[in-house]
């Protein structure tokens, strides 16, 4: 039976779509699958936790993972102390996957798996104490919501969707694309610059959230690192390519003080 699951995960993961072998492993399954034999890719997991946790006390919290791809984060902040994670996704492959790694690990328990996408107008019972929304919202139009939709509209979509979490969450970890729907022909901002996307958010924002932190990436002796927002890093370093020059937002609610 442990075998059937394990070999079952190394076909969840390594099926093709386009967020296939988008995350890390979680260090709790590594102990169990062979990683050799699987196509595994990073969009520096390892790093941006080291930040959130750096910013938010995890222990014994209720944790909302929006776009939960493979799990690395739910994973993560469960062994790191967390009380619940709340995951949910769309994608049927990777949600699957993560009810198997949770059955696996004997997590069944604390976490509740939602196969679909988040609806960011949805009532929530439930108190939430932090939620994760990484490089979700761009997607607005092409994953979930009217196809339809224009560039100005979806904008529009990604500020109400932040603004209405603040009612259901006291922290907010947000990160996002430049690129509406990933497609650079669509830039959300005319120049592409950090400081576009944290006005666009900053100015949103103003009467549901505070802004706590905000993490830039810096590259040093090769090693990536989040560090506070300052006056050097926000200049946006093409070296680093688009997905590190994507600021990690820590919100805190105003409307849940």
């Amino acid at each position: 039976m442990l075998m059937d699951i394990i070999q079952e995960l190394k076909t969840l993961y390594n099926k093709s779509s386009k967020h296939s072998n988008y995350q890390l492993l979680a260090s709790s399954l590594c102990e169990y699958l062979d990683m050799q034999d699987m196509n595994i890719s990073s969009r520096y997991e390892k790093e941006r936790l080291d930040f959130i946790l750096s910013e938010l006390v995890i222990q014994n919290k209720i944790i909302m993972d929006i776009g939960g791809n493979t799990g690395y984060f739910t994973f993560e902040l469960l062994n790191k102390g967390a009380k619940k994670i709340i995951y949910y996704e769309g994608n049927q492959v990777h949600s699957q996957f993560v009810r198997l790694g949770a059955r696996l690990l004997n997590l069944e328990n604390k976490i509740s798996i939602n196969n679909k996408y988040f609806n960011f107008c949805e009532k929530i019972n439930e108190d939430i104490d932090i939620i994760l929304l990484l490089n979700v919202l761009h997607h607005f139009g092409d994953e979930f919501g009217d196809k339809n939709i224009t560039l100005d509209c979806a904008k529009n979509k990604i500020i109400n969707a932040l603004n209405n979490l603040a009612n259901i969450t006291k922290y907010l970890v947000f990160q996002m694309g430049f690129n509406w729907k990933g497609n650079k022909i669509f830039g959300f901002f005319a120049n592409g610059s950090k400081k576009e996307m944290i006005n666009f958010v900053k100015n949103g924002i103003t009467n549901y959230w505070e802004i706590k932190q905000i993490g830039i990436a810096q590259k040093k002796n090769n090693v990536i690192k989040y560090i506070n927002l300052n006056h050097e890093n926000i200049a946006r370093d093409d070296k680093l390519r688009e997905f590190l020059n994507r600021p990690i937002f820590i919100l805190k609610s105003i409307k849940r003080l």
